[in-house]
């Protein structure tokens, strides 16, 4: 069944917030370009209106932080086989493009940009070595037919195209404009099922393993983080952005930039601003109201781009900062947080912290 959206307004009387269509899809389209966060916090426009080698135009183009494209179709009033069978012909277009193809799609449609400046604007890292080594799919529709769900998740599920769907609905209210967004498939178990596919030239992602990079620092203390069970990362939103990604029930491997991994927990609550983060020692109390050793924990706490944020985590196992575990080969990332792929540094960690698998 296509996925229902709901919202109600309950400070006075019960009242549903009803949707309507958004002026034209051509509105959407810009809103997204412009505000690409929306879709996904982790991508970057690289173009709109595209066009292939066969003729037909990609509604946006996009890249992630690790130099995989995302090619973005509006569903407009396109039947499944359409907007299927087209999203299919522009990966085939898609999956062959090289570092240079990229840039100069980037530079022709964003005209006196460079597009390696542009991606370390938006991701603080310069682009990887080799970009498009993998692709993935996405329908962008207010609603969806049962014939296009059962495509899609047939695909998906069944053979590992990287395809997924998010709607996305518009609501106005006492003068408001609202857009609300639901995926049809979890992002975190649409890639799962990519990632087994035959073609995909990443390792498998097991859907639960994540890398936490903690940089020490004035902001945050890994003593506090052992002693109230957290892991946090700000000071600017690309440091803090990536934390929202991590799901509540996941795991994460800790690490400390140029030292090692000196933890591993769950995920119990999703990142919140550090003002709003409470810890229990004998008394029920904020974060900053406790005794910490980091002592600029506060610093931006009112400003919501540049505050600390917080995940609470239940750890595992920790390790002082002095004893770290680090053997060559292990993965290492700038982000503050990613998915761990790297079978080798899960099955080390594993081992040396006497997790029972």
């Amino acid at each position: 069944m296509p996925i229902e959206v709901g919202i109600w307004r309950i400070d006075k009387d019960i009242e549903k917030v009803k949707f309507s269509s958004i002026e034209s899809e051509e509105k959407l389209e810009t809103v997204l370009q412009d505000h690409i966060e929306l879709l996904d916090p982790d991508l970057m426009v690289i173009a709109r209106q595209q066009q292939t080698a066969f003729g037909k135009f990609i509604d946006l183009l996009g890249i992630d932080s690790q130099g995989d494209l995302a090619i973005i179709e509006l569903k407009r009033q396109k039947t499944p086989r359409d907007v299927v069978s087209q999203l299919l012909d522009y990966a085939s277009w898609a999956q062959n493009l090289t570092y240079e193809d990229i840039t100069t799609i980037y530079s022709e449609n964003n005209p006196g940009k460079i597009f390696e400046q542009e991606f370390f604007e938006q991701f603080d890292t310069d682009p990887p070595e080799r970009l498009n080594e993998n692709h993935r799919l996405i329908v962008v529709s207010s609603e969806l037919d049962n014939s296009t769900e059962r495509i899609i998740d047939y695909l998906s599920a069944g053979f590992g195209v990287p395809i997924n769907a998010v709607f996305f609905r518009y609501f106005e209210d006492n003068g408001g404009e609202y857009l609300s967004r639901t995926w049809l498939i979890d992002p975190n178990q649409a890639e799962v099922q990519t990632s087994k596919a035959p073609r995909s030239k990443k390792e498998v992602w097991n859907g639960r393993d994540w890398y936490v990079s903690l940089g020490v620092s004035p902001h945050r203390a890994w003593e506090d983080c052992q002693k109230y069970g957290f892991i946090s990362a700000g000071q600017g939103k690309w440091y803090s952005n990536t934390l929202h990604h991590l799901p509540v029930g996941g795991r994460v491997f800790v690490c400390v930039p140029k030292n090692g991994y000196v933890g591993v927990g769950i995920v119990k609550e999703k990142a919140v601003r550090v003002k709003d983060f409470r810890v229990s020692t004998n008394l029920d109390l904020p974060i900053l109201e406790a005794d910490l050793t980091a002592p600029k924990m506060d610093e931006n706490a009112d400003n919501e781009e540049l505050s600390e944020y917080l995940v609470r985590i239940d750890w595992i196992k920790t390790a002082p900062l002095d004893q770290p575990i680090w053997e060559k080969g292990m993965f290492a990332n700038q982000n503050s947080a990613c998915k761990l792929r790297n079978k080798f540094t899960i099955e080390r960690l594993s081992a040396l912290f006497n997790l029972d698998e």
